[in-house]
């Protein structure tokens, strides 16, 4: 895969933990902190778990602290996929 699409990515979330009370992630949801999404740090971790399993890629502990929104993720994914 040479890209991550915000589809890509709600997928992988909803992996973790599914869809908290009910509500979907939107891609106008893409700036939003995990935090205020109601993803806590172990959820954030298992994304990236997911992401470095599903695409190859070695994501640092340093990286996943600073990927704090959906958008973050994305962008350092793509980033890292294009660097590869």
């Amino acid at each position: 895969m040479s890209s991550i699409t915000f589809d890509d990515l709600k997928t992988i979330m909803s992996r973790c933990i599914g869809e908290l009370d009910g509500q979907e992630i939107t891609e106008g949801d893409l700036g939003t902190s995990f935090s205020d999404l109601g993803y806590d740090s172990l959820a954030v971790l298992e994304i990236a778990s997911q992401l470095q399993r599903a695409y190859g890629l070695k994501i640092p502990d340093e990286a996943i602290e600073s990927m704090q929104s959906p958008q973050a993720v994305i962008d350092y994914v793509n980033t890292s996929l294009a660097a590869v």
